[in-house]
């Protein structure tokens, strides 16, 4: 081949190469596949795609597969084979029970007999006719009555006298048919001879496999708890058919006019009692996407409480995200229940034995598995049910005392003290960083190792303790309420449990704040209202009605709604698996800090007096004189300011002054009637304004 003929097929090949880039830059974008083809909402092809998307198979997947077909008509002839033979050896014992029964209902059978041929249902119209002397009335009743015995007694004779006959004479001539026909007449007459406490047929189904849900059960049930349509309304309709869902059956119903679900939900246990039913079986529930009154009742096929445990999802393998929700339990239905502690905080109320330490373990144990995340434990009921995560967390204390107590005030300061650094760091930041508001995220942590973003989770156990302690509670009630209002945003999440959830040990501007509530079982509406809130128990959430041995079984709550959650069980051995595993993710992430490394923990405490006069500044008033100041503070941190209290008034309130100085705030003369008269004291105005990244 020549030169000219080389270069001219490079030439040929340059020029391919360039019209074909060309073409493909050039080119507008032509589809592969052609469009797809939707068909317009509401027609009828709509609809038919909608149906066969969720359409059932029409042959069932038993009869599909040879394999399947096989196992299901194995398992059902071993059913039903097994049930014969159960009944079959049974059988004498059956026929000698009706046997024992047929005096009885022979006595019985006798008496309705009697009662028929003497019409003694007519006797009450005659004894009436004849009080009121009406003549007429009584000829006439007499007549109908002796119209209607005589055949009566006419045919009973005539039947007593052909029985006994024929009983007579097959004795002689056939004994064997003749005692066969009496011992099965005696067996029938003995089903008239039953006594409603004792079953002729020995139980043979599990007392927890419950009876199929249908209609006719929801009416009457509703109509036995006072729902049903009035007079010329509409009743009780079904929104659809009764249908499987899950371990059980689900049935939509839409209430009469003017009757909510919440009605339902009120009353369910008299619901589950028309029903015949345990309650933890009946489920109702509104389904508020439809309207408020949309009933939704799920019953269970098994009772939930006698079921056996599932495991925790991360039980094996897995790790948790505190940024997003993380696996705590299961509904009665057998759905995974998330729980979402980021940007929350979490209350848990029970009374003793109800099952918090299940809870608390499904919590604690899905913190530890995020290698981001802090913990910082106060277990003040000192019974160690924690200290499977010890090994794990920045700080870790169990006990009961006042050293035990006053180490978790410190966590909490320290805790205030920590949203009011990364507060500042956040403000700090340009709003384009902070896309979704000025709050702690993964990305911020992530991009600012530096800054120690990462969740602080402080978990107080038996928090009425601290709330009921008589040193103490003020300021831990403050403490709670600031971290709870305020440090969510900035990561910092606090956890409280308590198994006495009244009023006392559970302040109302602590319960009144939390995000997210869990409710085990408790007493009375009281306690269950200061766990989910004012008015759960009428609007159906009742943790009153959960039994003590459905141990870890509550109400989760976040806002005005709730569902019924029972917390993973984890027994103590697998909590300590499941800790040794997030040790190792830890080491492996070098996130281990504090106590875990052998460090002293400093629990920082950056409030200055300043706080601590606005922390116990009464609500609504404007000026208080500085001996009644002192005396708060010193209720409030009396490790601070008990001392100002064996000091005469004039000293306390010099003491007082001298320590608002440096932040340039001074006491004044102040006269206030409603106390007494004019002394030295503070106005709510003269303190500065908090800049705590609120």
């Amino acid at each position: 081949m020549t030169d000219t003929t080389i270069d001219f097929h490079k030439e040929a090949q340059d020029t391919l190469a360039e019209t074909i880039i060309d073409v493909i830059q050039d080119a507008d974008p032509r589809p592969v596949d052609p469009p797809q083809q939707t068909p317009d909402p509401g027609t009828w092809i709509a609809e038919a795609q909608a149906y066969l998307a969720e359409a059932p198979p029409v042959v069932p997947p038993a009869l599909r597969r040879w394999d399947a077909f096989k196992d299901a008509t194995r398992w059902t002839a071993s059913y039903y084979a097994h049930i014969t033979a159960f009944h079959t050896l049974r059988a004498p014992v059956y026929l000698a029970r009706l046997l024992a029964r047929a005096p009885r209902g022979t006595g019985r059978f006798i008496i309705r007999w009697g009662k028929w041929v003497a019409d003694t249902e007519s006797r009450p119209v005659t004894a009436k006719a004849a009080t009121s002397a009406d003549i007429e009335a009584w000829l006439a009743l007499s007549r109908e009555h002796s119209r209607r015995v005589r055949p009566r007694r006419v045919a009973s004779l005539a039947v007593a006298t052909t029985t006994g006959i024929t009983t007579t004479v097959a004795a002689f001539l056939v004994p064997g048919w003749t005692l066969s026909s009496a011992v099965a007449a005696a067996a029938l007459v003995g089903l008239n001879g039953r006594k409603g406490d004792k079953a002729l047929i020995t139980r043979y189904v599990a007392t927890n496999v419950l009876r199929k849900l249908d209609s006719t059960e929801v009416f009457e049930a509703l109509a036995a708890i006072g729902i049903e349509g009035k007079r010329g309304r509409r009743g009780v309709e079904f929104a659809a058919e009764v249908m499987r869902d899950g371990p059980g059956w689900r049935a939509e119903v839409d209430l009469p006019p003017g009757v909510e679900a919440t009605a339902v939900l009120e009353k369910r246990a008299a619901l589950a009692a028309a029903m015949r039913r345990p309650i933890s079986t009946v489920w109702p529930e509104a389904d508020r996407t439809a309207h408020p009154g949309r009933l939704v009742l799920w019953v269970a096929q098994r009772d939930p409480a006698k079921a056996g445990r599932k495991l925790w999802p991360l039980m094996k393998d897995g790790q948790a995200d505190v940024y997003e929700p993380l696996p705590f339990g299961f509904d009665p239905r057998g759905n995974l229940v998330e729980i979402t502690l980021m940007y929350s905080n979490l209350l848990v109320g029970g009374i003793p034995g109800s099952g918090k330490t299940s809870c608390a373990l499904a919590i604690v144990l899905g913190v530890a598995l995020d290698p981001t995340a802090e913990l910082w434990i106060y277990e003040l009921k000192g019974s160690g049910d924690l200290d499977s995560v010890k090994p794990i967390c920045h700080r870790y204390v169990s006990g009961d005392e006042d050293e035990d107590l006053e180490a978790a005030l410190a966590g909490m300061r320290s805790g205030i003290a920590e949203y009011q650094r990364r507060a500042t760091f956040i403000r700090s930041l340009p709003a384009s960083e902070v896309p979704d508001g000025r709050k702690v995220t993964r990305a911020l942590a992530e991009k600012y190792p530096e800054q120690n973003l990462g969740p602080r989770v402080i978990v107080v156990d038996e928090v009425q303790e601290l709330f009921t302690h008589p040193e103490y509670k003020e300021e831990a009630a403050a403490l709670a309420t600031r971290l709870i209002k305020k440090a969510r945003a900035y990561g910092i999440i606090l956890i409280l449990l308590t198994q006495n959830p009244d009023a006392p040990s559970l302040p109302t501007s602590v319960s009144s704040s939390v995000g997210t509530r869990l409710c085990l079982a408790v007493m009375d509406w009281r306690a269950n209202n200061n766990v989910l809130g004012t008015g759960a128990y009428d609007r159906g959430m009742r943790a009153t009605d959960i039994s003590i041995t459905e141990q870890g079984t509550g109400i989760l709550a976040r806002g005005r709604e709730g569902l019924t959650v029972r917390a993973a069980f984890i027994k103590q051995t697998e909590a300590e698996d499941i800790a040794a595993r997030a040790l190792a993710l830890r080491t492996a992430a070098g996130t281990l800090s504090g106590q875990s490394v052998g460090d002293q923990v400093e629990e920082l405490d950056v409030e200055t007096v300043v706080d601590h006069v606005r922390a116990i500044w009464p609500d609504g008033v404007d000026s208080v004189h500085s001996h009644r100041l002192v005396e708060a503070l010193a209720a409030y941190r009396p490790d601070l300011y008990k001392p100002w209290t064996e000091m005469d008034a004039a000293a306390a309130s010099t003491a007082l002054s001298a320590a608002l100085k440096p932040f340039k705030v001074s006491t004044r003369q102040l006269t206030i009637r409603e106390c007494c008269g004019g002394a030295k004291g503070l106005r709510y105005t003269d303190l500065p304004a908090a800049e705590d990244g609120e």
